[in-house]
């Protein structure tokens, strides 16, 4: 057989055999769009000072975000959360057409090393979640920190920016202890599990899920600064028991995927299972999608599109989980003209509004 005819022919049986197994192999259906995520702005970068300001929701609104995250403090000698004050804020959001959708607490419960100091917060807590519920806000995020977050270098970047960075110590063993002293493993883990035990029935009988954020950075050696960091040493291993304690949609993740990366080795490759796993179960309230350079124990805070991870297959998975909350940039780079990240995070909704229209329209 001439080359010419046996080519024609090994097209011709493909085309067949294609057409005959159409019947036995159905081709892969398109995944389904999501129409229910959205780029939030948060607590990191506000215009003109007040959160819920005309200035700041006017200056969001121009790149079509829609949603804010505030950070609230509880007011002094207790009491909790300013009831007035999220009315306030609730107000000022509908006025504009933004969802007043999440609020961010403070961490003063996981630093108590007594229980009875403890036992007063958690009634705050389940104050401030009755509270959130009267405004209608339907999530309330947290920080686990007995340790201040660590950063402990700054390195340069593109057009002159600053990223914050950190490297593990060679002599982190002789770093002075945190201002909660020594917390073993154990303790930490059993407030943690006190915590959801008086919290997620409030939460469940006031609809508000609550949204965990990882320590950051996770991965730390046990006994840095004298904590033993709940998400240490597997981050995965971490977030899976802290969501099995109280295995319910209302408790869950704020999930940061920069201080995600931070506590793996391979970040580009690690990261999805979680983001995965996570997703699948419905414990992903809200998303932090901060890049990074490096990973474990040494790495930058980049732009969103300069980082290790891919953050258009991280979207990808958050589409097919169906995923229905805020994407917030968060942490971007630092800049003497950019004093206020206004800049910075204008690139960031814009960055990410563009990665939801991409992955959609991939969708059916």
């Amino acid at each position: 057989m001439k080359r010419r005819q046996f080519s024609a022919s090994v097209v011709k049986g493909g085309m067949l055999a294609g057409v005959a197994g159409q019947g036995s192999a159905p081709a892969q259906s398109r995944p389904r769009k999501n129409t229910r995520m959205h780029v939030g702005g948060d607590y990191h970068s506000v215009a003109g000072g007040d959160i819920t300001s005309k200035t700041n929701l006017e200056y969001n609104l121009r790149y079509g975000v829609r949603h804010l995250t505030p950070s609230m403090r509880d007011r002094p000698g207790g009491g909790g959360w300013d009831l007035d004050e999220l009315k306030r804020m609730k107000d000022n959001c509908d006025r504009h057409g933004v969802v007043l959708e999440a609020i961010r607490m403070e961490p003063t419960y996981i630093t108590q090393s007594q229980r009875a100091d403890r036992d007063r917060h958690l009634d705050q807590i389940v104050g401030n979640i009755r509270k959130a519920a009267q405004v209608g806000v339907g999530i309330i995020t947290y920080h686990w920190t007995v340790i201040p977050i660590r950063r402990n270098q700054n390195r340069p970047g593109r057009g002159g920016v600053t990223y914050s960075a950190f490297k593990l110590e060679d002599n982190w063993r002789n770093l002075p202890v945190g201002p909660s002293g020594r917390v073993s493993s154990e303790e930490y883990w059993e407030r943690i599990a006190y915590f959801l035990e008086k919290a997620i029935p409030a939460a469940k009988e006031n609809n508000v899920r609550m949204a965990c954020h990882p320590y950051d950075p996770p991965g730390l050696p046990l006994g840095y600064q004298g904590a033993d960091n709940w998400d240490s040493p597997s981050l995965f291993d971490a977030l899976k028991r802290y969501e099995s304690l109280a295995d319910t949609p209302f408790n869950g993740f704020q999930l940061c995927l920069g201080t995600t990366a931070e506590g793996l080795r391979d970040p580009n490759r690690e990261i999805l299972p979680i983001v995965q796993y996570l997703g699948e179960r419905g414990k992903i309230h809200q998303i932090h999608m901060r890049n990074i350079r490096g990973g474990l124990h040494d790495f930058a805070e980049v732009y969103p599109d300069e980082g290790d991870v891919d953050f258009f297959r991280v979207m990808r998975v958050l589409r097919d989980v169906q995923f229905s909350g805020a994407i917030c940039p968060d942490h971007m780079p630092r800049h003497p003209d950019d004093p206020g990240s206004l800049q910075s995070f204008a690139f960031g909704y814009g960055y990410l509004q563009a990665l939801i229209r991409a992955v959609n329209s991939e969708a059916a």
